[in-house]
């Protein structure tokens, strides 16, 4: 980076020198140029951060809210009560007949 800022500034300071540039539009330039690389380098600096923190097992802030406020809406319908069904009464059931076994016949 340090070497891009560098060749940026001798092109510069060059078009300046042989007339090409003013000073303003030199400055101007520079301004831009320092504006996008910190943009950049902002967002390279946020990937790297949520990367290892997603490595290590972290969550951001946000889903932990969000989180916790589902976990505080499960606990309320949970601590509701709910009516209570009447148990079905089982109705008696018969005991089932067992087929008899199939007798062998001799062979005469």
């Amino acid at each position: 980076m340090a070497n891009d800022l560098f060749s940026s500034l001798r092109t510069y300071l060059n078009k300046v020198s042989e007339g090409e540039r003013t000073p303003a539009e030199l400055a101007n330039a520079l301004n831009h140029w320092v504006k996008q690389s910190g943009d950049v380098l902002k967002s390279k600096i946020d990937e790297e951060v949520n990367n290892t923190v997603s490595r290590m097992g972290f969550i951001k802030r946000e889903e932990f809210d969000e989180l916790r406020e589902e976990l505080e809406k499960l606990k309320k319908a949970s601590s509701t009560p709910t009516p209570k069904k009447k148990a079905a009464t089982s109705a008696k059931t018969k005991p089932t007949k067992k087929k008899p076994t199939p007798q062998k016949r001799s062979s005469r």
